[in-house]
């Protein structure tokens, strides 16, 4: 596979439901190249934010491989995961979770600065990513001053601050309306594609996901291409 994206192989998890176990995944295999979108779908409960969680290295299945940018993880202590995850990783949740107390830019030079990045430096790059989000002029909002549509951008400029490897979002346009959704998702894609980034994001919108490279449904504990 690419070095640049993620392979997740044979990923088993269960959880304990009292004196039951639920398997939530039984073997999900998928494979992600530098510059591929793929949507994961499947209804509520069936496993996605685990497998997310799994593949950003949050959580450790109960047996199987994560590759992330071409480096297995299931045997590094949580130190090295950690730095993993902070080198080759972006997150977008549903909920933005900005830092109120600061600016949309000062949300996107922090996780640089904690990376090691000169702040003039880090700034440069939050104003390019802000910028081709077209929220430029609105840079220096704090974001209880930005729209929902404004600040889940801002979020989205976050997670690819530190030029990740890998970005994974949970429902990214879930509180949004139709409309806006539309427009994120639009930005998204079009970041995405021009920073060459693997992404997987998890949707129950079926028009958003008809958009990305691939469909692939979490079903059975299972991932089947659709």
């Amino acid at each position: 596979m690419s070095s640049d994206g993620l392979k997740l192989e044979n990923i088993r998890r269960a959880f304990k439901q009292g004196k039951d176990e639920l398997e939530v995944l039984k073997g999900a295999d998928l494979e992600i190249r530098a510059g591929e979108i793929v949507a994961l779908v499947g209804p509520s409960g069936a496993g996605k934010s685990t497998l997310l969680h799994i593949a950003g290295l949050l959580e450790r299945p109960d047996g199987g491989e994560v590759f992330l940018a071409g480096n297995p993880a299931g045997a590094l202590g949580e130190k090295d995961r950690t730095l993993l995850r902070r080198l080759h990783l972006g997150f977008v949740y549903q909920y933005h979770h900005l830092l109120p107390e600061f600016s949309a830019v000062e949300n996107v030079i922090l996780p640089q600065m904690i990376a090691g990045v000169p702040r003039p430096q880090a700034r440069e790059r939050a104003m390019d990513l802000l910028g081709r989000m077209k929220l430029a002029e609105r840079a220096e909002h704090r974001p209880g001053q930005l729209s929902g549509g404004e600040q889940q951008r801002v979020a989205i400029c976050r997670a690819l601050a530190n030029a990740p490897r890998v970005l994974l979002a949970d429902e990214p346009t879930g509180n949004l309306d139709p409309h806006t959704a539309e427009g994120v998702f639009d930005e998204l894609i079009r970041l995405v594609k021009g920073s060459g980034v693997a992404a997987l994001i998890a949707t129950h919108n079926p028009d958003l996901a008809a958009r990305m490279d691939r469909v692939v449904k979490m079903s059975e504990g299972l991932l089947v291409e659709q």
